[in-house]
């Protein structure tokens, strides 16, 4: 990591620059392939599985035979595992899930807002050498408890045409019975355009390489729904020395390990913790599986030594990391003062591990300093909020000539003689 002491504030925005997430992807690719598949549907979704994960499939819908299997491979452990952390993130979703409230404006004038659940959504999920089972639970409990009458979730097959079995154990039990064995760009066209086989959804959720990130980018720009923009993951950690190096220092590699693309930053008032956790790194680098994926996201990752906690601070929010962990004396009271990030996690015994998978808090977060106007994926992703308005004919007496000065102050006169009509009906 490289080491930068006391920055002044015109180099923060230097500091603050991530790896561009879609920096492998060529965009006339991905517009080929989503325009490919938009034309010749499951074909184009068979041939790219046959061309990018060298597996010829005969089926792409997984059947229920091969759900149900699933639930004979996952260890016991992990299924308990799971579950509770189902229990959590349920918990949690469930209360953000508010009843309508009825609002008389003035008398005879009711307004009310509805939160109706998304009837289609599509969830990708990714497989590879990570594959992430955890994000099933995080986007399709929050579907069910929203409403969606519809989930439809891909991934990508291996060679042998499977996707991972905890992929599909998780689905089964968040009740996600439409799954698919598509990845990358062609998934995301089959979700957006819909195939012989893949229903068309009407938003699409989670994370993905460069050439999925892309591919969403792509569709968002033509005004179709994604959950956020996402590119590769990061944390922010403000350490002092209360926190032992070793708790700090993995937590930094927690992160780290996610891509050669993630970026940490360390951020402290003294010299000697930067030091102390940096040597941690070192010694817990070397016992990790993925220490090559680390090393390489390590080297463009930072350690800041800034003045004090108040500099601190002002530095986290202006870079508006996906993750922050206060990993400090006074994380409680600093916590008041954050204001851009995806998810916080206070004092020593919070780490951000914990969130990505069981604490109960969504880890579909926005990245590359989108925390300052995006709000991570919750309940209220999967609805819309629809409002409703009920009008008397004595509250439309006493709202009418308020919106008939508006109205032709605008000039828009029809919008006025809508009102002017039923109030002469009144007056005969």
């Amino acid at each position: 990591m490289r080491i930068v002491e006391y920055p002044s504030r015109n180099q923060w925005e230097e500091l603050f620059k991530r790896t561009e997430s879609t920096a492998s992807a060529n965009e006339a690719k991905v517009l080929e392939i989503l325009s490919d598949v938009q034309s010749r549907r499951d074909a184009a979704l068979i041939a790219y599985t046959r061309l990018f994960d060298q597996c010829e499939l005969t089926s792409i819908r997984v059947t229920e035979k091969e759900l149900f299997d699933a639930q004979n491979v996952v260890s016991l452990e992990l299924k308990e595992a799971i579950q509770i952390a189902i229990n959590n993130i349920e918990r949690f979703h469930r209360a953000q899930h508010s009843s309508a409230a009825l609002v008389e404006t003035m008398p005879g004038v009711r307004c009310w807002r509805k939160s109706v659940g998304i009837e289609k959504v599509g969830l990708y999920i990714p497989g590879g050498s990570a594959p992430l089972f955890s994000t099933v639970l995080m986007l399709a409990l929050p579907a069910r408890i929203a409403g969606c009458k519809q989930v439809i979730l891909c991934s990508p097959p291996d060679r042998n045409g499977n996707i991972h079995p905890a992929i599909l154990y998780a689905a089964n039990v968040c009740g996600v019975k439409d799954v698919f064995k598509v990845g990358g760009v062609q998934a995301i066209a089959a979700m957006r355009y819909g195939t012989e086989t893949i229903p068309a959804v009407s938003k699409i959720f989670g994370p993905g390489n460069s050439w999925v990130t892309l591919a969403k980018q792509l569709i968002a720009k033509d005004g179709f729904p994604i959950d956020i923009p996402a590119g590769p993951s990061e944390l922010a950690v403000f350490a002092d020395a209360t926190v032992p190096s070793s708790f700090v220092a993995a937590d930094l590699l927690s992160q780290a390990e996610h891509g050669a693309d993630s970026q940490v930053v360390l951020v402290a008032t003294e010299r000697i913790v930067i030091d102390d956790v940096l040597a941690e790194v070192e010694l817990q680098l070397e016992q990790l599986p993925r220490k090559e994926i680390a090393r390489a996201s390590l080297k463009q990752s930072l350690a800041v030594l800034v003045n004090d906690d108040g500099e601190a601070i002002e530095f986290l929010n202006a870079y508006a990391p996906e993750h922050l962990i206060l990993a400090c004396a006074d994380a409680a009271g600093l916590s008041d003062q954050v204001v851009n990030a995806g998810s916080v996690f206070l004092g020593a015994w919070s780490p951000e591990s914990a969130g990505d998978y069981a604490s109960g808090t969504n880890h579909t977060l926005p990245t590359n300093g989108h925390a300052m106007g995006w709000s991570g994926v919750s309940v209220d992703s999967f609805v819309r909020k629809i409002t409703f308005q009920e009008i008397t004919r004595e509250g439309l007496h006493r709202i009418a000539s308020t919106v008939e000065v508006m109205a032709e102050a605008e000039g828009l006169h029809a919008h006025k003689n809508a009102v002017t009509i039923r109030m002469n009906d009144l007056i005969q």
